[in-house]
């Protein structure tokens, strides 16, 4: 359906095309045009650097750079999944390709899992991991590590459970361990269906990894020469409080950053000063901060920073960053904002949380994870301490002086109920304690009960669309920055963006000058009109070649 480039097609069927050439027609009012907009931040991202040296697709109609384009285009013009392609015109979108019409959804998906599963999507990450740490250092030096639940909702499979902060449930699924910089820029992730949590993690895969991957680190030498300098710093949520971790992070000259998870008494009042913060987008505000030297754990020499809020609350910090001030590590800790706002854009907006293919992979049996036994048992453990809680505040609320004493008898009758149930509940926490005891918390894959055994669902395919969706998003917040310089209202840079990838447009390919020009139509009002404009001005100056052909991108809008 479709199709007009017929010998073309007929040629690749029969073996003796590569793949078709990008060639574009002038055709007008194209819908989700304004997508071509992101192009050049695309292309700066990496969306289409090295592929060649990673992966290969059979000769045939639609070429690697065709596909992987595609896919991000998709993602910035909000289509939430493959399967959405059926309610969208292929022959549209084939025109922002230089094509006839995209592939068909079951065609994209036997591309993405033959690119996915060639072994180098870890590599091809990786690749573009370094290279965005390599283009802005500074960022690259003060790393958010956060994990976010992806959970499975099917009944195939038996996923380990975890709990699932936001819907405050425990779930089955996998958990995505996200690397950012303090503007919510992804660098990578780590997707495991093991429930050894955060410190683990860190330990294992992340911290390793980064070891080898930030730039401009410290030569051996200068940390002798300087004992308070460090690698980088990490920053992280309360999970990942530890004394014990934090101290071998310090040896190996690693700060690490936290919210203390067990601060003492409230410090005095005097203590604090007020200190102008400046934010990680330029804002700078007043913070009243104070600063003493902690042992945390007797294992660890820490900086404990307070800030005192306006209704007298103080968040506890500690961090093992002994050069930076005082402003600077409460900035970078409340810059966890960023990460918790990028799940939730990713959420919204790219559906992070939705599997690419329910196929089934083996996983390493020789992996340790929570005992399910043990789970369970404890679950038992808390909820019977919550009722135990409850009927212990009971118990202390009766009071014999408030009730009638023709109530007496009524009175005693409660008391000895409550402290019957109080007792029972005590002996039964006990004993399931006791059983506890005898359970390992931690056992391999291998020696799971058969009821609970599990497969990992297509992980290198999820990893694959994960990269072109944190390409997209970076590709994006560039754009946005760019948007933030030129409207007044900054929050609404990117609702700006999204409504001008889903805008129609007129393409005017010119091959005497070697130009192809995109036309946005009018958007909603004339002020997001002149935004638009200058926008274009800014993309028109960065002269994009549209990838596999010699025509240069102009920018333009049609006029009244």
């Amino acid at each position: 359906m479709g199709c007009h480039r017929v010998l073309e097609r007929i040629a690749a069927a029969t073996g003796n095309l590569k793949a078709a050439p990008t060639k574009f027609q002038t055709v007008k009012d194209v819908p989700n045009a304004g997508v071509l907009c992101a192009l050049p931040s695309l292309l700066e991202n990496g969306i289409i650097k090295k592929i060649h040296n990673y992966f290969k697709l059979p000769d045939g109609y639609y070429s690697l750079i065709h596909i992987i384009l595609f896919l991000g285009f998709m993602a910035l013009a909000r289509i939430k999944s493959i399967e959405q392609l059926r309610y969208s015109p292929p022959g549209e979108w084939g025109k922002l390709l230089g094509l006839d019409r995209i592939p068909e959804v079951k065609t994209i998906r036997e591309k993405i899992k033959i690119l996915s599963e060639n072994g180098k999507v870890g590599l091809w990450a990786g690749e573009l991991s370094k290279d965005w740490m390599k283009a802005d250092p500074e960022e690259a030096g003060i790393l958010y590590v956060d994990g976010h639940v992806h959970a499975y909702y099917g009944k195939k499979n038996k996923l380990p459970r975890r709990y699932v902060t936001r819907q405050r449930l425990c779930l089955r699924g996998l958990t995505d361990y996200w690397v950012n910089d303090q503007k919510g820029r992804p660098f990578f992730v780590i997707s495991t269906p093991f429930t050894s949590g955060l410190l683990s993690m860190l330990k294992d895969e992340i911290i390793p990894r980064l070891k080898k991957e930030v730039p401009g680190q410290p030569c051996e030498e200068e940390l002798k020469a300087d004992k308070y300098k460090n690698r980088f710093v990490t920053i992280f949520d309360r999970e990942g409080y530890s004394p014990a971790f934090i101290d071998s992070m310090w040896k190996d000259r690693i700060a690490c950053q936290t919210y203390n998870k067990y601060p003492k008494a409230d410090w005095s009042e005097k203590e604090f000063s007020e200190y102008e913060v400046t934010l990680v987008f330029g804002e700078k505000v007043k913070m009243k901060l104070a600063e003493r030297g902690v042992y945390l754990g007797k294992k660890v020499w820490v900086r404990e920073i307070r800030k005192l809020t306006e209704k007298k609350h103080q968040t506890s910090i500690i961090s093992t960053d002994y050069k930076s001030d005082i402003a600077d590590i409460s900035s970078h800790m409340f810059a966890r904002w960023s990460q918790e706002n990028f799940f939730k854009y990713m959420l919204q907006n790219y559906n992070i949380d939705r599997f690419i293919s329910y196929n089934k992979s083996t996983v390493d049996e020789t992996k340790l994870l929570v005992n399910p036994a043990y789970r369970h048992i404890e679950g038992q453990i808390k909820s019977k301490a919550s009722i135990l809680g409850r009927t212990l505040a009971e118990f202390g609320e009766l009071n014999l002086k408030e009730i009638n004493s023709k109530d007496v008898s009524k009175y005693e009758k409660t008391m000895s109920e409550l402290k019957e149930k109080i007792d029972y509940l005590k002996q039964d926490i006990e004993r399931m304690k006791a059983e506890r005891k005898k359970i390992p918390k931690h056992i391999k894959v291998m020696e799971l009960p058969e009821n609970e055994k599990f497969k990992v669902l297509a992980p290198t395919r999820q990893h694959f669309i994960n990269t072109i969706k944190m390409i997209a998003y970076r590709a994006e917040t560039s754009l946005a920055q760019v948007l933030k310089n030129i409207i007044s209202r900054t929050d609404d840079a990117r609702a700006l963006l999204r409504e001008i990838f889903t805008t129609e447009g007129d393409l005017l390919p010119n091959e005497e000058d070697g130009t192809l020009t995109v036309k946005l139509h009018h958007l909603t009002n004339q002020m997001s009109d002149m935004a638009v404009r200058e926008l274009l001005n800014f993309l028109n100056d960065t002269e994009t070649i549209y990838p596999g052909t010699n025509l240069r991108m102009v920018y333009k809008m049609v006029s009244n």
